[in-house]
């Protein structure tokens, strides 16, 4: 099974690089199953029904997220309704939505996690509590964990390696060189990276961010610019093992905005 999981969508820019690229990738790679981190495909904060639609008509197979899915109200409602948009599976209980789903016979999970966050519930032991209460339980499993801290990814992949077929990190919107294949056979990487404007700081107007740091002062963040980039992660895995047998890093770029 050949798995596509594309880095944080930000804004018009980031849905262009989804509209022009997943398609094609599809067929190129034979992609048998498409995830996305959407969280920041609204103008770059939050998602919003619209746009949810657009992306998952691109080819897009489910739509993740983290800390910023409820910043765009109209989207709450449509959480519990049976679309494949997911929000982290440790949010408190009671939360809106749901924190995986199934879809063509694999396991997608959403995690977030709580150093630098929030005071979430723990992702090991949620985790631990999905895998014990699923029965039958599929044998691929591909987790997006949005997370600030990079430890904390990669403990999250040790910890969950051999039990899931990856574990793949999204929040920090700079795809890191760390893509590899655990010892038992999880596929891992910290951080996919951004699917968005090239001329920008991790997804916003650079002016605007720099502003931030000389001043200290709040300034609106609104999408950067330049030419629409995107970062995703292919990974194979067995079927029959759930075992991942490859990783490799994909990137394209639109010539111009």
């Amino acid at each position: 099974m050949i798995i596509l999981a594309i880095g944080d969508i930000v804004g018009k820019p980031g849905r262009q690089a989804v509209q022009e690229f997943v398609p094609p990738l599809r067929s190129e790679y034979a992609i048998d199953l498409v995830i996305a981190n959407g969280e920041n495909a609204a103008g770059g904060f939050g998602l919003t029904v619209a746009t949810a639609q657009e992306i998952l008509s691109c080819g897009v197979d489910v739509i993740t997220s983290g800390n910023h899915i409820w910043a765009q109200k109209e989207i709450i409602p449509y959480l519990d309704e049976d679309v494949p948009v997911l929000r982290p599976l440790n949010y408190p209980a009671g939360v809106p939505g749901r924190g995986w789903r199934i879809v063509k016979d694999v396991l997608v999970v959403n995690l977030i996690g709580r150093t630098f966050m929030s005071s979430y519930d723990c992702p090991f032991r949620a985790m631990d509590s999905l895998l014990e209460s699923l029965s039958p339980r599929p044998k691929v499993i591909v987790i997006d964990f949005h997370a600030e801290a990079t430890s904390e990814k990669v403990a999250l992949g040790r910890y969950l390696d051999g039990r899931v077929s990856a574990v793949l990190g999204t929040h920090t919107h700079v795809g890191t060189v760390d893509a590899r294949i655990l010892p038992q056979g999880t596929a891992y990487v910290t951080d996919i990276g951004m699917t968005g404007p090239d001329d920008s700081v991790i997804g916003d107007d650079a002016d605007s961010v720099i502003q931030r740091f000389l001043t200290m002062m709040p300034h609106h963040l609104s999408v950067g610019r330049g030419k629409p980039v995107l970062n995703a992660i292919l990974v194979e895995v067995d079927r029959t093992s759930g075992r991942a047998s490859r990783i490799q890093r994909i990137y394209r770029e639109l010539d111009k905005p």
